[in-house]
């Protein structure tokens, strides 16, 4: 089993209901949809996605466009049913960063038990790879 599927352990947030997540990626990546699983009450309900913006902070999240915008049920949170992102702009994503705005009761504290990510990654060429070609 092993600590992903732990329903014990989960990532709240501090001093109000936001969260903000940054995950770079070790390659680009085209990504399709997006779980999050929680509780009833305190899981995340709107959840903007931003790619290949780094450093944002909670003063400035709002100043950018999000890549997109899911409203999340609770049952979704319950079911671990995925959300479908608008592929189109998702597709070479070097970094993603998600801002959690609110939760599903407006309580102080907003916990996440789990974020899967579903997509594929970009064939992209690799450097070190190629040969130097030398003139006769």
């Amino acid at each position: 089993q092993g600590y992903r599927e732990d329903e014990g352990l989960h990532l709240a947030s501090d001093s109000d209901e936001q969260l903000l997540i940054y995950i770079p990626f070790m390659q680009v990546i085209k990504l399709h949809s997006a779980l999050f699983k929680g509780p009833e009450e305190e899981g995340p309900k709107t959840v903007k996605l931003f790619s290949n913006r780094e450093h944002m902070g909670f003063s400035n999240v709002n100043d950018f466009p999000p890549s997109d915008s899911v409203d999340l049920s609770s049952s979704h949170l319950l079911e671990s049913k995925p959300v479908t992102l608008k592929y189109v702009k998702f597709q070479n994503v070097r970094s993603l960063t998600m801002f959690i705005e609110d939760n599903q009761s407006g309580a102080d504290i907003t916990k996440i038990q789990k974020i899967a990510l579903y997509g594929t990654t970009v064939d992209t060429t690799n450097m070190k790879d190629l040969k130097k070609i030398e003139e006769h």
